[in-house]
């Protein structure tokens, strides 16, 4: 694993299986290297291209947040649902680094170095593109399941605990940017 996949994402550490923590991050690096984005540029642009070009929260801000979040959830099922509900921790974790990995494929820069839809990303979304590049370095299916199911594309299918855990975590940080509810006062 490189350098700056290591500071570009610190919980890549916390999946035990050193083989699946080798294979999210060579996903990573494959990622980076076809990209036109830096892993500079993911801690300068917007997480989402739908809200606006002045959004504070950076690309990296949001996806290390759905990495918390899912492993903080994954974790409360696993200590308090008696072994009846369960969720893999690193298979977890691993899809909530990798879900959207595909971006690096589906975003161009513009004349002015902002990130923009590309022609590949209008007709691949990231989580057809995330799932190609993750096969492509070994990751097992129950994460590439996670990376596959976790935006409106998963909608029509049945999705596992983990999946569940890492779309609602994406959810739950991305909607209120673009859909809250805001009563003035």
């Amino acid at each position: 694993m490189n350098n700056e996949i290591k500071s570009l994402w610190p919980e890549l550490d916390w999946i035990k299986n050193e083989e699946l923590r080798e294979k999210t991050a060579k996903t990573w690096e494959i990622a980076i290297e076809r990209s036109v984005l830096t892993a500079e540029d993911l801690n300068r642009i917007p997480f989402t291209l739908l809200v606006g070009p002045d959004l504070k929260v950076t690309f990296m801000d949001h996806k290390r947040s759905v990495v918390h979040i899912a492993k903080d959830a994954g974790e409360k099922i696993n200590s308090m649902y008696h072994g009846e509900l369960t969720a893999d921790m690193d298979v977890l974790i691993a899809g909530a680094i990798l879900a959207d990995v595909g971006k690096m494929l589906e975003y161009v820069k513009d004349e002015n170095g902002n990130a923009i839809q590309g022609t590949y990303g209008k007709y691949l979304r990231h989580p057809f593109s995330g799932v190609s590049l993750a096969e492509e370095c070994g990751v097992p299916a129950e994460v590439c399941h996670i990376i596959a199911t976790h935006a409106k594309e998963g909608d029509m299918v049945k999705r596992t605990t983990e999946a569940y855990l890492v779309h609602h975590a994406d959810f739950m940080t991305f909607l209120p940017f673009k859909e809250r509810l805001e009563i003035k006062k």
